[in-house]
């Protein structure tokens, strides 16, 4: 991540790119960074099934909302795509947080 700003801030100043691209970069590049650590989590090892199980809903928020959050960085117009990036983060962070709360039903806790 530190290489690639440095190398968006020295293209800049060459004349390759405009100030806008670095911010995309610099910035979307967070979002492949939540996806590649949402496909992490999953493969490591939890002993109980239930903290299997919200590990993998928190992956695929994880997942989805890092390629929303770069997506929206790649084509949106900047304040687009900060407000729908953060509000995806966001969104993921409360499906996981929602997930973990709900109440479960007696079948599952039996």
């Amino acid at each position: 991540m530190i290489a690639l700003a440095l190398g968006a801030s020295f293209a800049r100043r060459l004349g390759y790119i405009d100030q806008e691209m670095v911010i995309r970069l610099v910035i979307g590049i967070n979002g492949i960074w939540i996806a590649w650590y949402g496909n992490r989590m999953p493969k490591t090892f939890l002993p109980n099934a239930g903290a299997r199980r919200a590990r993998r809903v928190a992956s695929w928020a994880m997942v989805l909302s890092g390629l929303v959050y770069v997506g929206l960085f790649a084509f949106a117009p900047i304040q687009v795509a900060i407000i729908g990036g953060c509000g995806a983060v966001a969104a993921g962070m409360l499906v996981t947080l929602g997930y973990c709360l709900a109440p479960r039903s007696n079948a599952e806790a039996a």
